[in-house]
């Protein structure tokens, strides 16, 4: 799927290797409407903009789509980006196309108040598309993965920006799709500009081991293949190695050691019914000696994705575990294609066509985020509950319930039905009582204790503990229809507190009309309808107190008066848990302001502030990256603001991150903690992986009150045995 295509004619060899039958005279017909349309455009590579539409069209081919998807996929962005409109697609091909192409279409031309909002108010129109026709997602991806390809000319921001989008909602997306190969590859394009350290080192090691690698997947096939071959007929095999991304997961985040990852290697045994899996799975026990606790049957026990096969990991004659994955044809096209299966080998329709029900969760998603006021939590949504990590965990009759990694049993009762949820007192874990957050494991059975007892709900803490966007908004629901006075009372309580926070002091008939004007956005009639939705939820209030502020100071002139004569100290607001740290922004009063992430400042650094849409004044290092070095020459220069730390910086308590590298030895890990609790500093997270060259890395998260403080902490983790450097990241 990697060859790229430059011209129409690459195109339609693509089409005929597919050995189908398009509608050619269509697809040609809307190539020559895209190359008129786009006509001198170019991409930032200077080839012509055609070739991106080009190779969109192939690989929809290549994923097995319809005639009518690869014409919308040539045509997916004159709407957008040139003077065709839909009305001129529907009338030169059909109402279906057009119906394809405005679902990939961005909402452009819709004012937003934020980035944030008009990306999550793009998936939500996507995701309405996709649940009328599916094949508007896929012809999403196919574009998302042919810009990762030519990623290399964007921006260093863009570049991140685009991939950490990737990583939260398309790929996740393709997963619960079963697009693996698309997965995959976009996830592998991302994490090279997320990450680039992890990605090249686990690059090299792959490489490194190439040769090796190769030898040993072909020598193991073969093996497999001579014995299984006499007794099962039309048996194929096939070797892969896990992405660069699927290392990634495990090494980084769950901190293991590359040796410790059993399945970088596997061997895929293809064969024609479910019978033969079984029978396979038994040879291959037999051959080889299976690890204990690492079998999985994902054919009695499906995926939500639909995804199928026996999973089983073995220790070679060598002493190399690798995984061995059994599954028929029928489930092999399934797991390489998805749902994009269903228009290249038909799959369902012998049996009942199964795409509907394979859809149910878009339509779920999108009923669970009709009653939120907050546009953005559908990302947030896509985040947690199309997590690729999943676990199934049993009702006591038997029934399996798929949930996202790190589920409660609070999301496997609202799971089950938004009644068992609310009426919930408590849960058993395989007939033992177990707390109210307890996060629940594969192969278990649950049991929800559940009381008839009249007005019973759920906590509002709940809120917090639940993984699945489907559990909290059944909570929100809750509140919103049981307990709006409550809901007013609480709402109000918040209000008055972020407003003490910020120095707001706002009169009755101001309020009143600030809540009406913000109630208008927010589907909400009253001002007591915007406080009954911050009680329960519906509205994040982090996101309404700029906009009030802003607000605030347009109805004070004598306040941005006072901005204009001095700098006064600002009120610094880094997170709920934060702590307020004294700033002072040359021409600005009372105005939100936060630290930025990439370069976490401490008092006494050189800092500056860059004011946000929004999200009020952002401040970074002067030698933060994201920083021009020429301020004059930059996109926006009138958004850089003059910063100083109040005073040379206050003793408050800041995050700070520490990279410290050290020969890689026992007990290393457990000095550099000792050291730290020695001087009373507070860990946030401590995490080490071994480098190629015998060293570890260690990453630790700290709080310290000032770069005095953390140059101290530095000099002491310097002297601990066998260390190399330390230095903040």
């Amino acid at each position: 799927m990697e060859k790229s295509i430059e011209s129409y004619h690459d195109l339609v060899a693509v089409l005929h290797s597919c050995e189908r039958d398009f509608d050619m005279d269509m697809i040609e017909r809307a190539y020559k409407l895209a190359k008129k349309a786009h006509g001198d455009q170019k991409r930032l590579s200077g080839e012509p903009y055609i070739v991106h539409p080009l190779n969109v069209a192939a690989i929809l081919a290549e994923l097995g789509m319809d005639s009518e998807s690869i014409a919308a996929g040539l045509l997916h962005d004159v709407v957008e980006d040139t003077q065709v409109d839909l009305q001129q697609i529907t009338k030169q091909f059909s109402a279906e196309i057009a119906n394809l192409i405005d679902g990939v279409t961005k909402l452009g031309r819709i004012p937003y108040s934020s980035r944030e909002e008009q990306q999550a108010e793009n998936i939500r129109k996507m995701l309405i598309a996709m649940s009328e026709d599916i094949r508007v997602i896929i012809i999403k991806l196919a574009d998302r993965l042919h810009n990762m390809r030519t990623s290399m000319f964007w921006g260093p921001q863009k570049q991140r920006d685009k991939a950490l989008e990737n990583m939260e909602v398309y790929a996740p997306i393709a997963h619960r799709l079963g697009i693996r190969a698309v997965k995959e590859e976009l996830e592998d394009l991302s994490l090279r500009y997320l990450d680039p350290v992890a990605y090249e080192e686990i690059e090299s090691a792959l490489k490194m081991r190439s040769r090796d690698r190769a030898a040993f997947i072909e020598n193991t096939k073969k093996k497999i293949h001579d014995r299984i071959a006499p007794m099962i007929p039309n048996v194929y095999l096939e070797g892969r190695v896990k992405s660069i991304n699927g290392i990634y997961r495990k090494v980084f985040v769950q901190g293991k050691n590359i040796d410790e990852i059993y399945d970088i290697y596997a061997v895929r045994v293809i064969v024609d019914t479910v019978n033969d899996c079984y029978n396979v799975l038994g040879i291959v026990h037999d051959m080889f000696r299976p690890l204990p606790n690492r079998f999985k049957d994902y054919i009695s026990t499906p995926k939500p994705n639909m995804y199928q096969s026996l999973h089983t990991t073995v220790l070679s004659s060598e002493g190399i575990p690798f995984e061995v994955q059994i599954r028929t044809w029928e489930m092999h096209h399934t797991a390489e294609y998805g749902i994009a299966a269903h228009w290249k080998y038909k799959l369902g329709l012998t049996k009942g066509d199964k795409l509907e029900d394979r859809l149910v969760w878009i339509r779920q998603m999108l009923e669970n985020q009709k009653d939120n006021e907050d546009a953005t939590d559908i990302v947030r949504t896509i985040k947690s509950d199309l997590a690729p990590e999943e676990v199934f965990v049993f009702t006591p009759k038997g029934e399996v319930i798929s949930l996202p990694y790190g589920s409660t049993v609070i999301d496997f009762a609202y799971a089950i039905h938004s009644a068992v949820g609310n009426r919930m007192i408590g849960a058993k874990v395989d007939k033992r009582i177990v707390p109210i957050d307890y996060k629940v494991k594969t192969g278990e059975i649950v049991e929800i204790l559940t009381t008839k007892e009249q007005g019973h709900g759920p906590s509002r803490d709940w809120l917090k503990i639940v993984k699945t966007s489907e559990a909290r908004n059944k909570i929100r629901q809750w509140f919103k229809k049981e307990r709006r006075e409550e809901n007013i009372i609480e709402g109000k309580a918040e209000l008055e507190r972020e407003f003490k926070r910020n120095g707001i002091l706002l009169t009755e008939p101001e309020l009143k009309e600030i809540l009406e004007n913000i109630g208008k956005k927010q589907n909400c009639a009253t001002p007591d309808d915007v406080y009954s939705a911050i009680g329960y939820g519906g509205i994040q209030l982090w996101k309404l107190i700029p906009r009030i502020k802003e607000e605030y100071i347009k109805r004070r002139p004598h306040l941005a008066q006072a901005q204009e004569k001095k700098p006064t100290p600002l009120t610094t607001n880094t997170s709920k848990h934060g702590s307020a740290g004294g700033v002072l922004i040359e021409g600005m009063d009372n105005c939100l302001i936060k630290f930025s992430r990439c370069c976490n400042p401490l008092p006494g650094d050189d800092i500056i502030g860059f004011i946000t849409r929004g999200f009020g004044v952002s401040i970074h290092k002067r030698s933060c990256s994201n920083v021009p070095k020429n301020i004059a020459e930059s996109p926006e220069p009138e958004r850089w603001v003059k910063a100083h730390w109040e005073g040379g910086g206050k003793k408050e308590d800041f995050k700070s991150t520490l990279e410290i590298v050290a020969e890689d030895r026992a007990g290393l890990l457990a000095d550099v903690t000792q050291q730290l609790f020695n001087m009373h500093i507070c860990i946030h997270s401590l995490n080490s992986r071994e480098t190629k060259d015998g060293n570890a890395v260690i990453s630790a998260t700290i709080t310290v009150n000032g770069l005095e403080h953390l140059s101290s902490v530095i000099s002491r983790l310097s002297n601990i045995e066998g260390t190399i450097s330390v230095r903040r990241s």
